[in-house]
């Protein structure tokens, strides 16, 4: 099985908000999720409450072979 690291919108219509889940490649965008490691809120006035991800997780799920979206690998690069 294939796994991603990738968004997944949550948000009302004009105000997304994303939550970055581990997913099988073969679901849809907004379908079913193996586990959530994190939030992206790209409207959020704070930059500090932009990008919320749970480390453990993250290295946990790159350990095991989930690769991330480029959209996600930017989230990261932005955190670290």
């Amino acid at each position: 099985m294939a796994v991603k690291i990738r968004l997944r919108r949550v948000g009302k219509k004009k105000q997304p908000y994303y939550r970055i889940v581990v997913t099988d490649i073969r679901s849809p965008r907004d379908g079913r999720f193996i586990e959530a490691i994190g939030i992206y809120h790209p409207l959020s006035k704070n930059d500090n409450e932009k990008v919320k991800i749970s480390k453990e997780k993250l290295e946990e799920w790159l350990k095991k072979g989930a690769k991330p979206t480029l959209s996600v690998q930017k989230l990261i690069k932005s955190i670290v």
